[in-house]
């Protein structure tokens, strides 16, 4: 399966982004979806995820902000970003589990849950 993160740029504090994540290979459907970022420094954190039988799960530190969905008919999921702030700059890196995983919402967060890992797309946020 391969994984095509876009949408990234730059934008004002208070501003919004939207990113995508296209799949090819492989049934869409099937995957459960994650978001995660790193900030220059800084370890590879969880943002959000949306299992492929339904249910979200988003970081203490976007929610209310982000929101994490996916479109099975056009094998994309989407993070709308909104209210974003300075900390949120990073780059942010789609990712997907193995197909039909059985991982429950608690291990959503669990980047080794994930096999499939797209190339990242680089998100700016200045005041």
């Amino acid at each position: 399966v391969q994984l095509q993160a876009s949408g990234g740029g730059s934008v004002q504090a208070g501003g919004s982004l939207r990113l995508s994540c296209t799949v090819s290979g492989g049934t869409f459907r099937s995957y459960t979806l994650g978001w995660f970022r790193q900030a220059p420094g800084q370890e590879r954190e969880f943002v959000a995820a949306i299992r492929w039988r339904g249910g979200t799960s988003h970081a203490d530190s976007v929610k209310g902000r982000f929101t994490m969905s996916r479109d099975n008919a056009k094998s994309t999921a989407y993070l709308q970003m909104n209210d974003l702030k300075l900390e949120d700059t990073a780059v942010y890196y789609c990712a997907a589990t193995k197909p039909y995983s059985g991982i429950i919402l608690s291990q959503l967060s669990a980047q080794y849950e994930y096999t499939d890992w797209g190339q990242g797309t680089l998100v700016t946020v200045s005041s």
